[in-house]
């Protein structure tokens, strides 16, 4: 007789996405919402607030308002704090350095991408300019990070 063994359903973390731009966001959102994982996600459209939530600051001080995520896709080109220093700041912070961090940018300077690489970020990717390029990306990144990965344990404080 053949037992077959099913592995317990594991929650999926929380998706931070820190993107400013809403066709860019939206564009996010309806991949990962065609995608077989069930996956929460949190939007900040700026540096101030991706901190904010990732400090529990502001209007995020509630623990309930900002669960730690499992996953930070991150844009560079932000207002105000760019995404350069978010990335700089969450690697430094040893409560924070464990998450992984991809950035997806349209930034193809070689400068952005060592000084992502230098800070610690997990993965670089440009953003395509190409529709179905970029539903692609976007499906092989929650794939890999979210099927093929194993993430670390994340505070559930």
């Amino acid at each position: 007789m053949t037992q077959i063994s099913v592995s317990p359903m594991q929650e999926t973390p929380l998706l931070l996405i820190v993107e400013d731009s809403n066709e860019d966001f939206e564009a996010l959102q309806r991949f990962l919402g065609r995608s077989t994982i069930a996956i929460a996600i949190q939007r900040c459209v700026n540096g101030e607030q991706a901190l904010a939530f990732l400090y529990r600051t502001g209007s995020y001080v509630e623990r309930e308002s900002a669960p730690r995520p499992g996953l930070i896709v991150l844009d560079l080109n932000l207002p105000g704090t760019d995404g350069r220093e978010v990335l700089r700041r969450i690697k430094q912070d040893d409560n924070l350095k464990m998450i992984p961090v991809v950035v997806f940018t349209t930034s193809n300077n070689p400068k952005d991408i060592e000084v992502c690489y230098q800070y610690g970020v997990n993965s670089y990717i440009v953003k395509p300019i190409n529709f179905a390029q970029l539903k692609r990306d976007i499906q092989m990144l929650v794939e890999y990070w979210f099927e093929v990965t194993t993430l670390p344990d994340y505070p559930k404080d």
